[in-house]
């Protein structure tokens, strides 16, 4: 796997929006931030878990402490484009992320028990014994959304608007499709405020003038919970 590696530390909010809020957002931000150089991106996130779904199951009954773990895709993958194994851990509201720059195939070695990611280094311990601990790790859920993304000029403050989130149960690669089931009511969309310290005021006053208040929402958990609602269903 590639050297390069990616270590973050903020804070996230998330909030569901209406098509009428995500409009008026995206007036209010005006001279405010400013749409990053790409654009909007469709996003696909692999999430790996355990066959009986540990993670996850641990994860939706909000603990203090989880972790996910996932490889990230921008676009459909393809052999000359890098992909992102990303180790999410979010402990008493604040998220870390490890991330490093690799392919699906090493990704599928190192799954495997293959290989490590790096011969050395914290970021590789810290996969490797979350590879380790959880033992059988497989693909159990593909997530895919069309990202718009905000920064602002000169500070830390980062925005995400995810239009369209989606996912998948079965073909479960980054390289097909970017098709899937909805989340998500139609024209809703998911605002993520990812900040290191205080949320500025001027935001927090467009928030609440848009009426947009805080959501606890995990797309993977949202996923299993609307699959296990359908297995219910189809069994009664």
């Amino acid at each position: 796997m590639s050297e390069a590696i990616i270590v973050m530390k903020r804070y996230e909010m998330k909030y569901i929006l209406n098509k009428e809020q995500a409009e008026y957002l995206v007036e209010a931000l005006k001279g405010h931030m400013e749409v990053d150089e790409y654009g909007k991106t469709s996003i696909a996130s692999l999430y790996y878990d355990t066959p009986n779904f540990r993670l996850i199951r641990n994860s939706i009954e909000k603990p203090e402490f989880k972790e996910k773990l996932r490889l990230r895709s921008y676009g459909l993958a393809k052999p000359s484009k890098p992909v992102f194994l990303e180790l999410k851990r979010k402990a008493q509201g604040i998220v870390y992320k490890r991330r490093v720059v690799t392919n699906v195939e090493d990704v599928n070695r190192f799954l495997s028990g293959e290989s490590n990611i790096f011969a050395n280094g914290q970021i590789a311990k810290e996969i490797t014994y979350f590879r380790d601990y959880y033992g059988s790790l497989i693909p159990s859920c593909l997530i895919i959304y069309d990202r718009v993304a905000y920064f602002e000029p000169g500070g830390d403050l980062r925005l995400t608007i995810d239009y369209n989130p989606r996912y998948r149960l079965d073909n479960l690669n980054l390289d097909t499709s970017m098709e899937g089931i909805s989340l998500l009511n139609e024209g809703e969309a998911i605002l993520e405020i990812k900040v290191q310290e205080a949320m500025p005021l001027w935001l927090s006053n467009i928030l609440s003038k848009g009426k947009i208040y805080k959501n606890s929402f995990s797309k993977y958990g949202e996923a299993y919970k609307q699959q296990i609602l359908k297995s219910r269903m189809i069994n009664y």
